[in-house]
């Protein structure tokens, strides 16, 4: 049964009253790929427009809380934490992003994590537009996610 359909066919949000509240947390990945000059930038704290990292942590904080507000059948939640974290991976030009998110709710925060590194992503594009124009995001996806009824997952790379 589909359940974001109501009986005439039409989208509805789900109803997760009946649900238990747990504690949640999700894990989402990205991974922004750039050149040498812009990764050097960006590394040395050299970027016109900032530090790119902080801006891009920042943004992807704010994004997990304005979740609901991007995506129609998402619950509005109360998160109790979110942590943005990057690695430089200086061999692939690469900044991977991870971003968990917590909350003690009837329903997860699988949302808010892959919004949060999708808009960290997005503002590092956007810090460093400038210099470079073909950036590179990929690797959006579900780390692992833990708690309520369908329990552990852990993404098998």
């Amino acid at each position: 049964m589909l359940t974001h359909f109501n009986n005439e066919g039409r989208a509805k949000m789900v109803d997760v009253s009946e649900k238990n509240a747990t504690l949640r947390e999700a894990v989402a990945g990205a991974t922004v790929f750039v050149n040498a000059e812009t990764f050097g930038l960006i590394e040395s704290g050299q970027m016109k427009k900032g530090d790119v990292l902080a801006v891009a942590q920042v943004a992807g904080i704010m994004a997990a809380k304005r979740t609901p507000d991007l995506i129609p059948m998402c619950h509005p939640i109360s998160i109790t934490g979110v942590d943005i974290g990057f690695v430089m991976d200086s061999g692939r030009h690469a900044i991977d992003i991870t971003a968990t998110v917590r909350c003690v709710g009837e329903t997860g925060v699988e949302m808010e994590a892959m919004t949060a590194a999708s808009v960290a992503a997005l503002t590092i594009y956007d810090m460093c537009k400038a210099v470079q124009r073909d950036i590179e995001i990929s690797n959006i996806v579900l780390l692992r996610k833990s708690g309520g009824k369908s329990g552990e997952y852990i993404r098998n790379h």
